[in-house]
């Protein structure tokens, strides 16, 4: 069996009893146990859980009951806490952390009996783009392993390599579509609020959100139709009904608007991601849509507005973590103080060490009319633009990343560098909005380049070019450009 297909494939062979369901999971868990030493994926495995599951799973599939996403193996990030599942988000401070409890998420699938596989490795506290933070496993890319994967969500991209036919990741300032777009996969970051946070480990709370990543924007449609929706246990959550995210793919594009707004387009982003774009564009145009050229000249203060908001909102989530209630204890400290300080420093990693000082520096007296009081007011602006922007377009194409996957030591010594490389994907999620990085066509470098679209309507309602067909558009490619469809649709 070819492991690299869409859920819709699997989910044919399940029902037609071409494949059961534990051999389906022993598939994948043969396929981690032989290859993911190198690619470092996945932090646990959870073997025994994942055939418990599929067991259980077939039962259901012989009574004709079967749901989407019954005996589908899934892989969860480990930061979405698993009941009885250690969830560490790739942190010494939680290396031992069993949550007593499911995240929403969590339980929503459940109930779809899919298969469990196991935790994937992240950024530490999800705060980075390449998953090298992480104090257990540092994730390569599957097309190079001297490159990284992206991150936060960098070992859910482990759908590249056929370790999982689809996985779900969080994205706060791109830690989806990243990962995503430089593996050469589908990643959907919902609308704000659309998908309950309960048991998502805090990053920044205001700008969390659960998403799918997978071989195609049809099983992320799927899977997000089973995790979205009102959770009484989240007060961020919309009561409007769940669409069918599946339902309008194939829809033609003629007339459709598309907006390309010229500060994506700048200095900092390579001249081939720009030219891959662009031919993505004319495609678009062949096919019926309108190209608009825009402005959004707020971009420039994207990333220092998110990084002071996140990182704000990081040092007050990650201030529990102090080793008494629980997580790393040291055992070193003469006294109170000097045990949690120890506890810490110890615990945390030096990409959180760093944004939990700047959050703290923004927030302190003094400083939070000058900084943090400021990048509010550029969320605002930021939301702002982006609502001028649908006023006549339907969808904004532009890069989700300035270049292509880096290599591994590239940017880990320049934080600064690191950042400026959310430059297109930040301002999504300050604004709240959906998006979504999928495969698109062929590039001649040397990882996948990406494409980052901002749609107005309901979600895939106009992506023709998704295909509903099983196949995954990028099957046949070794190097592909992907794409980020964003929709300033609250609550769709």
């Amino acid at each position: 069996m070819e492991l690299r297909t869409t859920i819709q494939t699997l989910r044919n062979m399940l029902d037609s009893k071409q494949i059961s369901a534990v051999e389906l999971t022993n598939s994948y868990l043969d396929r981690i146990h032989q290859i993911d030493a190198k690619l470092e994926s996945y932090i646990t495995v959870t073997r025994e859980r994942a055939l418990q599951d599929a067991e259980a799973a077939q039962k259901i599939i012989d009574a004709g009951k079967a749901t989407p996403l019954c005996g589908i193996p899934l892989a969860i990030k480990d930061n979405i806490c698993t009941n009885d599942i250690r969830t560490t988000c790739a942190s010494k401070m939680l290396e031992h952390f069993v949550p007593p409890y499911n995240a929403t998420v969590m339980e929503k699938l459940a109930a779809q009996n899919m298969v469990l596989l196991g935790k994937t490795s992240m950024d530490e506290f999800a705060m980075g783009g390449s998953t090298q933070t992480s104090a257990f496993a540092k994730t390569k890319n599957p097309y190079d392993l001297t490159c990284v994967p992206g991150g936060s969500s960098g070992g859910s991209a482990c759908v590249s390599a056929s370790l999982a036919p689809a996985a779900l990741g969080s994205d706060t300032g791109g830690s989806i579509r990243q990962p995503a777009a430089f593996c050469g996969v589908t990643g959907l970051k919902p609308t704000y609020g659309r998908v309950s946070r309960y048991g998502l480990v805090a990053f920044a709370s205001s700008l969390d959100q659960i998403g799918p990543i997978a071989n195609t924007a049809y099983d992320c449609g799927t899977i997000l139709n089973v995790i979205a929706g009102y959770d009484p246990h989240d007060g961020t959550v919309s009561k409007r009904p769940v669409a069918d995210y599946t339902s309008k793919i194939g829809q033609s594009i003629k007339g459709l608007k598309i907006a390309i707004p010229k500060e994506f387009f700048a200095d900092g982003i390579d001249e081939e991601v720009c030219n891959a774009v662009m031919q993505a564009a004319k495609q678009y145009e062949a096919m019926g849509a309108e190209l608009v050229s825009c402005s959004m000249p707020s971009l420039k203060y994207a990333v220092a507005a998110y990084y002071l908001i996140s990182s704000a909102e990081a040092s007050s989530n990650l201030s529990r973590y102090d080793g008494i209630k629980y997580g790393h204890r040291s055992n070193i400290g003469e006294n109170f103080n000097e045990l949690i300080c120890n506890s810490r420093s110890e615990g945390f990693g030096e990409e959180v060490k760093r944004r939990i000082m700047l959050g703290n520096y923004a927030l302190s007296s003094g400083y939070y009319d000058a900084y943090y009081g400021k990048a509010l007011a550029l969320k605002q602006k930021i939301t702002a633009d982006y609502a001028e922007i649908f006023k006549t377009c339907d969808v904004i194409l532009t890069p989700t990343t300035p270049t292509v996957a880096y290599h591994v030591q590239e940017n880990i010594s320049d934080p600064v560098k690191m950042y400026q490389a959310d430059i297109c994907t930040v301002t999504v999620n300050i604004a709240s909005l959906p998006a979504i990085s999928t495969a698109k066509m062929v590039c001649q470098l040397e990882c996948p380049l990406l494409v980052n679209n901002l749609m107005r309507q309901p979600f895939f309602k106009w992506l023709m070019h998704l295909r509903s067909s099983s196949q995954p558009l990028h099957q046949v490619f070794k190097r592909r450009i992907l794409k980020n469809v964003i929709y300033p649709c609250y609550w769709s």
